[in-house]
């Protein structure tokens, strides 16, 4: 039997009295496209930071392809194929592009701790960090400073840094956040694009551009999941309607 790319069992996380998350349990398979869905406040980022390792979690259990990871470094996670996309955009604004994929890389190549080894096989790493940065239509602006280049740009180039990573799961926080109509259209072109051999788990509040995405839908709201489901029965749950919808 195929392990759950993701499972998260009985996950909680409070902050003083208040509790984030409160006995979440989901489980992923591998190759699916799942959709986490709430209200602000729901716990949906507190979710992904339990999962990454950037929180700790006060109980429960998050394995990914059966191997747990609570109590992993983070960067362990991302050695086993864990990589994330962050709501608030994490980049190195003065550097160019092709550098900032170059330095996602870096993070999973041994190289990183030798400052000459790293000079003398640069050629292959830039080789790399275009291929990936063409992967999001960003070939031509590989070499542009980051301040310099549009939002839409930057969300484009967060997720070439992640797909560098070669995860095995990828969690995406709002990637579609702030973008022209235009622009979503682009990125869930890239996102559809992507092979099923990675794993999708992605938050977003615009509806119409995720729903079409995901196969199965968890719904948070005060830090529990209560409603999951495929497409049609989470949209035809009245509680999703109640607390989301605002039917």
């Amino acid at each position: 039997m195929t392990a759950p790319a993701l499972e998260v069992a009985h996950l909680s996380k409070r902050f003083g009295g208040l509790p984030a998350t409160k006995d979440v349990s989901l489980s992923v398979s591998p190759g699916e496209r799942r959709l986490i869905i709430g209200p602000n406040g729901a716990g949906k980022t507190t979710l992904f930071n339990l999962i990454t390792g950037d929180l700790s979690a006060d109980a429960g259990s998050v394995r990914l392809f059966g191997q747990e990871l609570i109590g992993m470094p983070t960067q362990r996670r991302v050695h086993l194929g864990l990589a994330r996309t962050y709501q608030i955009l994490t980049l190195f604004p003065r550097e160019r592009l092709v550098h900032n994929v170059v330095l996602a890389l870096l993070g999973l190549d041994r190289r990183r701790w030798n400052p000459w080894s790293i000079l003398t096989a640069s050629r292959d790493l830039y080789a790399n960090a275009r291929a990936f940065l063409e992967q999001v239509g960003l070939g031509d602006a590989a070499e542009r400073i980051v301040a310099e280049t549009s939002y839409g740009e930057r969300r484009r180039l967060e997720l070439a840094m992640a797909l560098a990573q070669r995860p095995k799961l990828l969690l995406l926080d709002e990637p579609l956040a702030g973008l022209s109509q235009a622009e979503r259209q682009t990125v869930r072109a890239l996102l559809d694009a992507i092979p099923r051999e990675v794993t999708i788990v992605m938050i977003e509040h615009d509806m119409d551009t995720a729903l079409g995405f995901a196969e199965r839908i968890t719904v948070l709201h005060y830090g529990e999941v209560i409603v999951e489901g495929t497409r049609a029965e989470v949209v035809a749950d009245p509680r999703t309607r109640e607390v989301y919808l605002g039917d």
